[in-house]
This record gives C-alpha cells, sequence and structure tokens, in this order.
C-alpha cells in the first residue's frame, strides 16, 4: 500500500497494491498494522455503505467532538468526485477543500482525519461508496455545511441540472455561519 500526502496535512490517499491475474485481482483494502506502520491510528469500529445515482451530492458532514468520525472512503463500484473541507482551525489550510476521483477502478481510499467535513458526487451512473468510521453516530453531534457554499466554491463536476440533494442537506449552513470548531 502506497500513502499518497495531500496538500492539506493529515489527509492522505491511500493506494493499494492490487494483484491482477487471469481470475481477476487482489487487494489488500484496509490493514491496521500498515496504517500503524505509517503512523494512522484509528481505531475503526463500524463500516457504512451507501448506494446512489449520477448527480447525487451527499454532504458536506460532521460530527463534532467528542464524537468526531475518522473516515477511510473507498468505492466499491462506479465512480465519485470525493470531497473534503478542512476545519481545523489552527490549519494553516483551514477552509480549504480537496477533491479527488475515487472508483471502483482506481482502487483509490481517502484517508479523512476528525475535523474534516466530508462529502461525495456520483459522476457515474450509479456509485456504491463504502466507508470505515472510528466513532458511532451520534445525532446531537451531527453538523454540516451547505454543499453549494460560495465560500467554498466546490466544483462537484455535476451538471446543475442533473444536482440531487436531500431536503435534510439544502437546509445545511453556509460556511461563514457555522459556529463549531475543532
Amino acid at each position: 500500500m502506497r500513502i499518497e500526502q495531500t496538500l492539506i496535512q493529515d489527509l492522505v490517499i491511500m493506494n493499494p497494491a492490487v494483484f491482477n491475474d487471469e481470475r481477476g485481482y487482489f487487494f489488500e483494502a484496509y490493514s491496521q498494522a500498515k496504517f500503524q506502520e505509517n503512523g494512522i491510528m484509528y481505531n475503526f469500529i463500524q463500516d457504512n455503505q451507501s448506494f446512489s445515482t449520477k448527480g447525487v451530492i451527499r454532504g458536506l458532514h460532521l460530527q463534532i467532538n467528542p464524537f468526531a468520525q475518522a473516515k477511510l472512503v473507498r468505492v466499491l463500484q462506479g465512480e465519485i468526485l470525493d470531497v473534503t473541507v478542512d476545519l481545523r482551525k489552527n490549519s494553516q489550510t483551514y477552509g480549504q477543500h480537496f477533491s479527488v476521483v475515487l472508483s471502483a477502478e482506481n482502487k483509490k481510499q481517502l484517508m479523512v482525519p476528525h475535523g474534516f467535513a466530508h462529502g461525495f458526487s456520483v459522476l457515474s451512473e450509479t456509485a456504491s461508496v463504502m466507508y470505515k468510521v472510528d466513532q458511532l453516530y451520534h445525532k446531537d453531534s451531527e453538523r454540516g455545511i451547505r454543499f453549494d457554499d460560495t465560500t467554498l466554491a466546490i466544483d462537484w463536476k455535476v451538471n446543475p441540472e442533473e444536482v440531487i440533494v436531500s431536503e435534510k442537506d439544502l437546509i445545511l449552513p453556509a460556511f461563514k455561519d457555522i459556529d463549531w470548531e475543532f
């Protein structure tokens, strides 16, 4: 597994070693030992999976402390644009966002640490996304930022006429209006 550093500290892309042969392929999707060897010390306790159609945008979601979640995100089928926003007030990249295409084909995974909002858009006809979390869902700690926030100006790579967003995500606050921090 090769770990690729992004321009945002602690946000890394995991590139597994894929072994192909006439039967198909094999790779280690997760190895706690390899993560720990690289200083990534999360105790994942739950796997979550979603299925979405083209144009769906989920996010930007997070949980605040003490229930903040780290996530290891990968795509089982299809292709997404995975997006994070650094919400760590003491970070040099506070308020900056990062995006990467994750797909069943490229098998990349994004390690999203505590202190980030997370979301994704579906670029293929359908996509199945799986992610590990290190903390259980806690409704009272749930927060988010509106996907089309003008300050963040995220390009979700989806045709505006095709965007599908939940009612819950449409009422999230703008980045300038958030009152919580990490």
